[in-house]
């Protein structure tokens, strides 16, 4: 057999799909970090659970359709800078296979190719020894080896892929030097492994079911049937005079069926009332504004793991945006995490604040349902976490109809720094210049605390101690708290140093932040403000300029 059909494609992507679930906290744990933060394989599996989910659900013969439903499914759920280049991988994979029933196994080994050139060329400094270079190497050597024999069957295309595929993975740590010092190899090649592990067994006939003793019984199935899991999206329209002539009340009922469920949709005149459960709630926006304009909206985030996904400065309700009526200049949609920061952000104009950072990085989509909930000119994005960019930026891509700029803040203070250099009354052009200069001027500390034993850059760490991090460097660790946080005061610190931003976490007393305040006042002639943040995971978060 060396023809791929339909059928068997949704088979593969449901194996690949479990098998990537079952195991996605042995991804997790590759983190090469000593932080809580390890959350790659989460976010692949959630990232590709919801390709899948929309692939499986296509009613089509087409393996062509399948792959850009999935393509579509994989770009809107994508989390996480692993989550978004798997989604660039398979985008490519659609294109080369696109408008084709079934598909032979040259085709299939040059869809993986063009897979591994669309993700290159996604990220604006591939580093090699990533999963990058796993995807890249592996389906070079496989259409290497289908060339050399034309007559090989699907599966033993596979088989010689997953070979290659581990072969590149294992000397991901010759690269990475930080990965061979770890002891692990890339955890992005690894997840992308499983998935195609999970496509050779599909064909040897072997399905694999979900684990039913995950904690996060996120099958696709699941996500499909349960009402407790997604986003409760409500809305009114106000209907335009084109959207009065062509709106029809069971159309749209069908079009979001396929979406989601729980729906009801009610039409007074010129006005509509929208309710649905959905995983996409952004396309549910999408669908209803080809009518008119919205007067309300609101979505909340039904998973307990995610509650809250979009904040504003309206404590307890997720998503409050009955501002949208009037036009306005500027729109801007920040991500943090912690009532404190939420508010804080609201006060320096943020609209949107999207719930999320370390070990729970928003997807393309909720970036993509909080622009499409703004009635704005110019739309600014501050994802405030490096592995939260190319989310942000790839949300950018999907609303290309919309002028969107993403500012690439990594962290916090850079964030409230941009912020605060944020001017409504002067141009789009001058904003951006000033913001991204607040990004530069701003030095970031961190105090987090282990959760293994390891050696990182030649420090010796034991699980449980407190770290001082500034930004990829560890630049103390003990197991006294307060200790650590005055070693990073004093690395963050210089003649140059004129404020000083001291964000207290969710696991930090009111005592230990006044200490932490004494001491800075003690010590240096700077200026010092102190934010509640309540962020989970860092202790303190520290930001000078």
């Amino acid at each position: 057999m060396n023809i791929l059909n339909a059928s068997q494609f949704k088979q593969m992507l449901e194996n690949g799909s479990n098998l990537l679930t079952n195991r996605h906290s042995e991804i997790d744990a590759l983190n090469v970090f000593p932080v809580p933060d390890g959350d790659t394989g989460t976010n692949m599996y959630l990232t590709f659970s919801a390709g899948t989910a929309d692939a499986v659900n296509t009613l089509s013969e087409y393996v062509g359709e399948l792959a850009k439903a999935l393509s579509k499914g994989l770009l809107m759920g994508a989390r996480g800078n692993s989550g978004v280049i798997l989604s660039q991988i398979f985008r490519g994979f659609a294109q080369g296979v696109e408008g084709l029933k079934e598909v032979d196994v040259l085709t299939l080994s040059k869809a993986f190719m063009k897979g591994s050139e669309v993700a290159y060329r996604s990220v604006m400094k591939p580093v090699e020894g990533t999963i990058l270079t796993v995807i890249r190497e592996s389906s070079y050597m496989a259409f290497k080896y289908v060339e050399d024999h034309p007559e090989c069957s699907l599966l033993e295309f596979f088989e010689y892929f997953v070979r290659e595929m581990n072969s590149s993975l294992e000397f991901t740590p010759e690269l990475l030097p930080v990965l061979k010092e770890v002891g692990v190899v890339d955890s992005g090649g690894a997840g992308l492994l499983l998935i195609i592990e999970g496509f050779r067994d599909a064909l040897l006939g072997i399905k694999i079911q979900l684990d039913q003793n995950l904690s996060s019984r996120e099958s696709v199935q699941s996500m499909l049937e349960s009402e407790e899991f997604g986003y409760c999206t409500e809305f009114i329209i106000k209907l335009s005079e084109s959207g009065e002539r062509s709106f029809n009340e069971e159309k749209l009922k069908n079009a979001l069926a396929k979406l989601g469920e729980s729906i009801v949709v009610v039409q007074d005149e010129d006005i509509v009332k929208v309710h649905v459960h959905t995983l996409k709630p952004g396309d549910a926006l999408n669908l209803a504004q080809r009518y008119g304009e919205f007067l309300k909206l609101k979505i909340e985030n039904m998973q307990e793991q995610h509650q809250n996904i979009m904040t504003t400065e309206n404590k307890g309700n997720p998503l409050n945006t009955s501002k949208t009526n009037e036009r306005k200049k500027y729109g801007i949609i920040v991500v943090a995490a912690g009532e404190g920061l939420t508010e804080y952000f609201s006060e320096l104009r943020a609209d949107v604040v999207i719930s999320g950072g370390q070990t729970m990085n928003p997807s393309t989509e909720d970036f993509v349902g909080a622009i499409n909930s703004l009635n704005a000119e110019h739309i600014i994005l501050l994802p405030n976490n490096s592995n939260i960019v190319l989310a942000a930026q790839q949300a950018k891509q999907v609303c290309e109809d919309r002028d969107i700029h993403v500012i690439p803040s990594t962290t916090i203070p850079q964030g409230l720094t941009a912020c605060l250099m944020f001017n409504p009354e002067v141009s789009i052009e001058e904003n951006l210049v000033e913001m991204q200069i607040a990004l530069e001027r701003t030095k970031t500390g961190q105090l987090t605390y282990a959760i293994k034993d390891t050696s990182f850059d030649g420090v010796i760490i034991e699980e449980g101690d407190y770290m001082g991090i500034m930004g990829k460097e560890i630049v103390s660790n003990s197991k006294d708290k307060m200790r650590v946080v005055m070693d990073l005061v004093n690395h963050l610190v210089d003649n140059d140093t004129e404020i000083l931003t001291l964000i207290k976490g969710e696991d930090t007393s009111v005592e230990e932040t006044n200490a932490v305040a004494e001491y800075i006042s003690n010590h240096y002639q700077i200026e010092i403000e102190t934010i509640n943040g309540e962020q989970p995971v860092y202790g303190f978060i520290i930001g000078v300029e």
